[in-house]
Protein backbone atom coordinates (compact mmCIF):
# COMPACT_ATOMS: atom_id res chain seq x y z
CA UNK A 1 0.00 0.00 0.00
CA UNK A 2 1.08 3.14 -1.01
CA UNK A 3 1.99 6.21 1.46
CA UNK A 4 -0.43 8.84 -0.67
CA UNK A 5 1.30 12.33 1.39
CA UNK A 6 5.50 10.71 0.99
CA UNK A 7 4.22 10.23 -2.61
CA UNK A 8 2.75 13.55 -3.06
CA UNK A 9 5.82 15.44 -1.16
CA UNK A 10 8.57 13.40 -3.36
CA UNK A 11 5.78 14.37 -6.49
CA UNK A 12 6.26 17.92 -5.30
CA UNK A 13 9.68 17.78 -4.34
CA UNK A 14 10.57 16.50 -8.52
CA UNK A 15 8.54 19.00 -9.80
CA UNK A 16 10.89 21.75 -7.93
CA UNK A 17 13.72 20.23 -8.99
CA UNK A 18 12.88 20.13 -12.28
CA UNK A 19 11.60 23.58 -12.58
CA UNK A 20 15.25 24.50 -11.53
CA UNK A 21 16.68 22.87 -13.76
CA UNK A 22 15.18 24.37 -16.73
CA UNK A 23 15.88 27.82 -15.00
CA UNK A 24 19.47 26.68 -14.78
CA UNK A 25 19.50 25.19 -18.73
CA UNK A 26 17.73 28.42 -19.52
CA UNK A 27 15.02 27.06 -22.05
CA UNK A 28 13.87 30.36 -23.62
CA UNK A 29 17.71 31.06 -25.10
CA UNK A 30 17.81 27.41 -25.63
CA UNK A 31 14.44 27.30 -28.03
CA UNK A 32 16.00 30.64 -29.62
CA UNK A 33 19.45 29.10 -30.27
CA UNK A 34 17.46 26.21 -32.09
CA UNK A 35 15.77 28.55 -34.34
CA UNK A 36 18.88 30.38 -35.07
CA UNK A 37 20.67 26.96 -35.88
CA UNK A 38 18.09 25.86 -38.04
CA UNK A 39 17.35 28.92 -40.18
CA UNK A 40 21.74 28.45 -41.07
CA UNK A 41 20.87 24.44 -42.09
CA UNK A 42 18.45 25.98 -44.40
CA UNK A 43 20.57 28.75 -46.27
CA UNK A 44 21.58 27.32 -49.26
CA UNK A 45 25.22 28.32 -48.94
CA UNK A 46 25.19 25.71 -45.57
CA UNK A 47 27.18 23.12 -47.14
CA UNK A 48 29.88 25.56 -48.51
CA UNK A 49 31.98 25.07 -45.84
CA UNK A 50 32.19 21.65 -44.34
CA UNK A 51 33.56 21.96 -40.97
CA UNK A 52 31.58 25.00 -40.03
CA UNK A 53 28.20 23.08 -40.98
CA UNK A 54 29.25 19.79 -39.06
CA UNK A 55 30.08 22.33 -35.93
CA UNK A 56 26.23 23.80 -36.19
CA UNK A 57 25.07 20.41 -36.62
CA UNK A 58 26.81 19.36 -33.91
CA UNK A 59 25.56 22.11 -31.74
CA UNK A 60 21.86 21.73 -32.94
CA UNK A 61 21.85 18.21 -32.04
CA UNK A 62 22.75 19.25 -28.41
CA UNK A 63 20.48 21.35 -27.81
CA UNK A 64 17.63 19.70 -29.14
CA UNK A 65 18.75 17.08 -26.65
CA UNK A 66 18.38 18.98 -24.19
CA UNK A 67 15.33 20.52 -25.18
CA UNK A 68 13.65 17.61 -25.99
CA UNK A 69 14.35 15.49 -22.59
CA UNK A 70 13.16 18.52 -20.60
CA UNK A 71 9.61 19.04 -22.33
CA UNK A 72 9.55 14.51 -22.26
CA UNK A 73 10.36 15.01 -18.38
CA UNK A 74 7.76 17.81 -17.89
CA UNK A 75 5.08 15.55 -19.62
CA UNK A 76 5.57 13.29 -17.36
CA UNK A 77 5.65 14.98 -14.57
CA UNK A 78 1.86 15.85 -15.86
CA UNK A 79 1.12 12.52 -16.11
CA UNK A 80 2.28 11.61 -12.07
CA UNK A 81 0.41 14.31 -10.50
CA UNK A 82 -2.66 12.93 -12.67
CA UNK A 83 -1.99 9.42 -11.54
CA UNK A 84 -2.18 11.02 -7.92
CA UNK A 85 -5.59 12.76 -8.02
CA UNK A 86 -6.94 9.72 -9.51
CA UNK A 87 -5.49 7.31 -6.36
CA UNK A 88 -6.13 10.69 -4.04
CA UNK A 89 -9.87 9.81 -5.37
CA UNK A 90 -9.92 6.45 -4.34
CA UNK A 91 -8.91 4.72 -7.76
CA UNK A 92 -6.46 1.60 -7.78
CA UNK A 93 -3.40 2.93 -8.41
CA UNK A 94 -0.46 0.21 -7.95
CA UNK A 95 1.93 1.17 -10.62
CA UNK A 96 2.21 5.24 -8.85
CA UNK A 97 4.70 3.72 -6.35
CA UNK A 98 7.04 2.03 -9.07
CA UNK A 99 6.06 5.30 -11.40
CA UNK A 100 7.76 7.52 -9.23
CA UNK A 101 10.55 5.98 -8.77
CA UNK A 102 11.23 5.35 -12.41
CA UNK A 103 10.97 8.91 -13.04
CA UNK A 104 12.85 9.80 -10.03
CA UNK A 105 16.02 7.81 -11.75
CA UNK A 106 15.05 9.59 -15.11
CA UNK A 107 15.45 13.18 -13.78
CA UNK A 108 18.60 12.36 -11.21
CA UNK A 109 20.28 11.45 -14.92
CA UNK A 110 18.95 14.57 -16.24
CA UNK A 111 20.60 16.57 -14.10
CA UNK A 112 23.85 14.59 -14.18
CA UNK A 113 23.42 15.49 -17.94
CA UNK A 114 23.33 19.03 -17.45
CA UNK A 115 26.63 19.36 -15.20
CA UNK A 116 27.92 17.80 -18.96
CA UNK A 117 28.77 21.47 -19.98
CA UNK A 118 32.47 20.99 -20.41
CA UNK A 119 33.33 22.03 -23.81
CA UNK A 120 34.17 18.32 -25.21
CA UNK A 121 31.98 16.31 -22.82
CA UNK A 122 29.48 15.91 -26.02
CA UNK A 123 32.16 14.25 -27.69
CA UNK A 124 33.28 10.56 -28.41
CA UNK A 125 35.39 9.31 -26.16
CA UNK A 126 38.95 7.32 -26.98
CA UNK A 127 39.79 5.00 -24.17
CA UNK A 128 43.44 3.88 -23.94
CA UNK A 129 44.48 0.54 -21.38
CA UNK A 130 47.33 0.48 -20.31
CA UNK A 131 48.64 -2.81 -17.86
CA UNK A 132 51.09 -2.08 -15.32
CA UNK A 133 53.97 -4.11 -13.65
CA UNK A 134 53.18 -7.73 -13.41
CA UNK A 135 53.07 -9.18 -16.79
CA UNK A 136 50.47 -11.74 -17.19
CA UNK A 137 48.40 -10.76 -14.51
CA UNK A 138 48.01 -7.06 -15.46
CA UNK A 139 47.63 -7.92 -19.23
CA UNK A 140 44.87 -10.03 -17.55
CA UNK A 141 43.19 -7.38 -15.32
CA UNK A 142 43.62 -4.59 -18.84
CA UNK A 143 41.58 -6.95 -20.61
CA UNK A 144 38.89 -7.25 -17.99
CA UNK A 145 39.05 -3.79 -17.78
CA UNK A 146 38.39 -3.30 -21.68
CA UNK A 147 35.55 -6.16 -21.61
CA UNK A 148 33.69 -3.55 -18.65
CA UNK A 149 33.73 -0.43 -20.49
CA UNK A 150 32.64 -2.19 -23.75
CA UNK A 151 29.60 -3.74 -21.40
CA UNK A 152 29.06 -0.15 -20.56
CA UNK A 153 28.87 1.28 -23.87
CA UNK A 154 26.52 -1.74 -25.13
CA UNK A 155 24.30 -0.61 -21.89
CA UNK A 156 24.01 2.87 -22.92
CA UNK A 157 23.43 2.05 -26.51
CA UNK A 158 27.28 3.78 -27.60
CA UNK A 159 29.01 2.07 -30.49
CA UNK A 160 32.02 0.71 -29.60
CA UNK A 161 35.28 0.28 -32.22
CA UNK A 162 38.46 -1.48 -31.46
CA UNK A 163 41.46 1.46 -32.61
CA UNK A 164 44.63 -0.73 -31.77
CA UNK A 165 44.48 -4.15 -30.09
CA UNK A 166 48.01 -5.50 -28.87
CA UNK A 167 47.28 -9.08 -27.07
CA UNK A 168 49.84 -9.82 -24.17
CA UNK A 169 52.43 -12.79 -24.76
CA UNK A 170 50.44 -15.26 -22.22
CA UNK A 171 46.67 -13.92 -22.20
CA UNK A 172 45.05 -10.90 -22.21
CA UNK A 173 46.53 -6.94 -23.69
CA UNK A 174 49.54 -5.29 -23.98
CA UNK A 175 47.71 -2.26 -24.72
CA UNK A 176 44.58 -1.25 -27.08
CA UNK A 177 41.94 1.33 -27.70
CA UNK A 178 38.78 1.60 -28.42
CA UNK A 179 36.31 4.53 -29.70
CA UNK A 180 32.96 4.80 -27.49
CA UNK A 181 30.88 6.50 -29.82
CA UNK A 182 27.76 8.44 -28.81
CA UNK A 183 26.52 11.97 -27.14
CA UNK A 184 28.46 12.67 -23.99
CA UNK A 185 30.76 9.55 -23.71
CA UNK A 186 33.73 11.62 -22.98
CA UNK A 187 31.86 13.78 -20.38
CA UNK A 188 30.70 10.61 -18.64
CA UNK A 189 34.07 8.19 -19.41
CA UNK A 190 36.59 10.83 -18.29
CA UNK A 191 35.49 10.10 -14.76
CA UNK A 192 37.34 6.82 -15.61
CA UNK A 193 40.59 8.65 -16.29
CA UNK A 194 43.13 6.88 -13.60
CA UNK A 195 44.57 3.61 -12.19
CA UNK A 196 42.77 0.71 -11.35
CA UNK A 197 42.93 -2.22 -8.93
CA UNK A 198 42.40 -5.62 -8.64
CA UNK A 199 42.68 -7.78 -5.86
CA UNK A 200 41.87 -11.44 -6.54
CA UNK A 201 43.11 -15.32 -6.44
CA UNK A 202 45.23 -15.48 -9.61
CA UNK A 203 44.06 -18.30 -11.79
CA UNK A 204 47.32 -17.98 -13.10
CA UNK A 205 49.35 -18.85 -9.66
CA UNK A 206 49.12 -23.07 -8.85
CA UNK A 207 49.55 -22.47 -5.34
CA UNK A 208 46.31 -20.72 -5.25
CA UNK A 209 47.78 -17.35 -3.50
CA UNK A 210 46.27 -13.70 -3.56
CA UNK A 211 47.46 -11.51 -5.98
CA UNK A 212 47.50 -7.75 -6.64
CA UNK A 213 47.40 -5.85 -10.55
CA UNK A 214 47.01 -2.40 -11.50
CA UNK A 215 46.28 -0.96 -14.91
CA UNK A 216 46.01 2.50 -16.14
CA UNK A 217 43.22 4.12 -18.33
CA UNK A 218 44.08 7.36 -20.61
CA UNK A 219 40.66 9.16 -21.50
CA UNK A 220 40.65 11.66 -24.41
CA UNK A 221 37.86 13.48 -26.19
CA UNK A 222 37.55 12.81 -30.27
CA UNK A 223 38.04 15.95 -31.85
CA UNK A 224 37.51 16.67 -35.42
CA UNK A 225 38.70 18.98 -38.02
CA UNK A 226 36.64 21.75 -35.89
CA UNK A 227 39.05 21.93 -33.58
CA UNK A 228 41.93 24.36 -34.11
CA UNK A 229 45.07 22.75 -33.47
CA UNK A 230 48.23 23.41 -35.17
CA UNK A 231 50.80 20.08 -35.33
CA UNK A 232 54.09 21.04 -37.19
CA UNK A 233 55.45 18.13 -38.99
CA UNK A 234 58.16 18.64 -37.89
CA UNK A 235 57.77 17.62 -34.72
CA UNK A 236 56.63 13.94 -35.37
CA UNK A 237 58.20 10.68 -35.83
CA UNK A 238 56.03 8.32 -37.92
CA UNK A 239 56.73 4.01 -37.84
CA UNK A 240 55.17 1.43 -40.01
CA UNK A 241 55.22 -1.72 -38.99
CA UNK A 242 53.22 -4.96 -39.72
CA UNK A 243 50.02 -5.51 -37.51
CA UNK A 244 49.88 -8.14 -35.41
CA UNK A 245 46.34 -8.41 -34.30
CA UNK A 246 43.40 -10.12 -35.55
CA UNK A 247 42.37 -8.63 -39.10
CA UNK A 248 43.02 -11.27 -41.64
CA UNK A 249 45.95 -11.70 -43.93
CA UNK A 250 46.04 -7.81 -45.61
CA UNK A 251 46.98 -6.59 -42.41
CA UNK A 252 49.73 -9.12 -41.34
CA UNK A 253 51.25 -9.37 -44.33
CA UNK A 254 52.05 -5.64 -45.13
CA UNK A 255 53.57 -2.81 -42.76
CA UNK A 256 49.95 -0.96 -42.50
CA UNK A 257 50.45 -0.08 -38.89
CA UNK A 258 51.22 3.07 -38.11
CA UNK A 259 52.91 4.57 -34.76
CA UNK A 260 53.34 8.65 -34.58
CA UNK A 261 55.34 10.03 -32.08
CA UNK A 262 54.65 13.66 -31.10
CA UNK A 263 58.47 14.81 -29.95
CA UNK A 264 57.71 17.62 -27.74
CA UNK A 265 55.67 15.96 -25.59
CA UNK A 266 56.60 12.00 -25.96
CA UNK A 267 52.87 11.72 -26.60
CA UNK A 268 52.59 8.50 -28.72
CA UNK A 269 49.52 7.03 -30.57
CA UNK A 270 49.24 4.22 -33.05
CA UNK A 271 46.39 2.56 -35.01
CA UNK A 272 46.41 -0.91 -36.76
CA UNK A 273 42.77 -2.12 -37.26
CA UNK A 274 42.21 -0.31 -40.28
CA UNK A 275 43.17 -1.55 -43.55
CA UNK A 276 44.87 0.69 -45.22
CA UNK A 277 48.20 2.21 -44.19
CA UNK A 278 46.59 5.74 -44.96
CA UNK A 279 43.43 4.80 -43.36
CA UNK A 280 46.00 4.25 -39.91
CA UNK A 281 47.78 7.05 -40.33
CA UNK A 282 44.53 9.30 -40.68
CA UNK A 283 43.25 7.55 -37.05
CA UNK A 284 46.32 7.70 -35.69
CA UNK A 285 46.13 11.38 -36.32
CA UNK A 286 42.91 11.93 -34.83
CA UNK A 287 44.28 9.93 -31.65
CA UNK A 288 46.95 12.83 -31.25
CA UNK A 289 44.87 15.86 -31.59
CA UNK A 290 42.77 14.41 -28.98
CA UNK A 291 45.91 13.67 -26.75
CA UNK A 292 46.50 17.30 -27.45
CA UNK A 293 43.42 18.46 -26.82
CA UNK A 294 43.57 16.50 -23.42
CA UNK A 295 46.64 17.45 -22.16
CA UNK A 296 45.60 21.37 -23.41
CA UNK A 297 42.09 21.22 -21.52
CA UNK A 298 44.18 19.57 -18.27
CA UNK A 299 46.69 22.16 -18.24
CA UNK A 300 44.26 25.15 -18.03
CA UNK A 301 41.97 23.28 -14.92
CA UNK A 302 44.95 22.36 -13.62
CA UNK A 303 44.36 18.63 -13.13
CA UNK A 304 47.57 17.59 -14.40
CA UNK A 305 51.59 18.08 -13.89
CA UNK A 306 52.79 15.99 -16.36
CA UNK A 307 52.68 17.29 -19.60
CA UNK A 308 52.32 14.20 -21.40
CA UNK A 309 48.76 13.17 -19.15
CA UNK A 310 50.79 10.03 -17.89
CA UNK A 311 50.82 7.97 -14.99
CA UNK A 312 53.96 7.93 -13.62
CA UNK A 313 53.59 5.10 -11.66
CA UNK A 314 51.09 2.29 -12.30
CA UNK A 315 51.07 1.07 -8.67
CA UNK A 316 49.94 1.47 -5.03
CA UNK A 317 48.59 4.64 -3.69
CA UNK A 318 48.19 6.04 -7.24
CA UNK A 319 44.57 3.81 -7.78
CA UNK A 320 41.30 5.81 -7.97
CA UNK A 321 39.14 2.36 -7.85
CA UNK A 322 39.45 -1.08 -6.33
CA UNK A 323 37.81 -4.00 -7.23
CA UNK A 324 38.55 -6.52 -4.33
CA UNK A 325 37.60 -10.72 -5.37
CA UNK A 326 39.50 -11.99 -2.23
CA UNK A 327 38.40 -12.21 0.90
CA UNK A 328 35.17 -10.50 -0.07
CA UNK A 329 33.76 -8.93 -2.91
CA UNK A 330 33.33 -5.00 -3.26
CA UNK A 331 34.41 -2.05 -5.53
CA UNK A 332 35.72 1.01 -3.91
CA UNK A 333 35.85 4.84 -5.59
CA UNK A 334 38.71 6.31 -3.46
CA UNK A 335 37.80 9.55 -4.78
CA UNK A 336 34.00 9.79 -3.94
CA UNK A 337 33.86 6.24 -1.38
CA UNK A 338 31.04 4.67 -3.25
CA UNK A 339 31.26 1.27 -2.54
CA UNK A 340 29.16 -1.78 -4.25
CA UNK A 341 29.15 -5.54 -3.39
CA UNK A 342 27.79 -6.64 -6.22
CA UNK A 343 31.58 -6.76 -7.86
CA UNK A 344 30.13 -8.83 -10.91
CA UNK A 345 27.25 -6.22 -12.09
CA UNK A 346 30.24 -3.81 -12.16
CA UNK A 347 32.57 -6.03 -14.20
CA UNK A 348 29.31 -6.44 -16.53
CA UNK A 349 29.45 -2.81 -16.89
CA UNK A 350 27.53 -1.34 -14.51
CA UNK A 351 29.33 2.12 -13.54
CA UNK A 352 26.49 4.65 -13.77
CA UNK A 353 26.88 5.14 -9.40
CA UNK A 354 30.64 5.80 -9.77
CA UNK A 355 30.46 8.25 -12.48
CA UNK A 356 27.24 9.76 -11.33
CA UNK A 357 28.96 10.45 -8.00
CA UNK A 358 32.32 11.44 -9.26
CA UNK A 359 30.40 13.99 -11.57
CA UNK A 360 27.77 15.04 -9.18
CA UNK A 361 31.24 15.90 -6.79
CA UNK A 362 33.45 17.76 -9.46
CA UNK A 363 30.26 20.05 -10.14
CA UNK A 364 30.08 20.73 -6.17
CA UNK A 365 33.85 21.57 -5.93
CA UNK A 366 32.92 23.94 -8.88
CA UNK A 367 30.47 25.53 -7.66
CA UNK A 368 31.84 26.25 -4.17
Amino acid sequence: MIDLYETKQKIEEMSEALKALGESLDLPQIKERIDILNIKTEAPEFWSDQISAQKVLKELKILRTKNTNYEKLADDLEDLQLMLELADAGEEMDELESSVKVYEKRLDQFKLETLLSGEYDANNAIISFHPGAGGTESNDWAEMLLRMYTRWAEKHNFKVKNLDFQAGDVTGVKSATLLIEGLNAYGYLKAERGVHRLVRISPFDSSGRRHTSFASLDVMPEVDDSIELEINPDDLRVDTYRASGAGGQHVNKTSSAVRITHLPTGVVVQCQNERSQHQNREVAMNMLKARLVNILEQEQQDKIDDIKGDYSQIAWGSQIRSYVFHPYTMVKDHRTNVEIGNIQAVMDGELDGFMNAYLQQTAEVITE
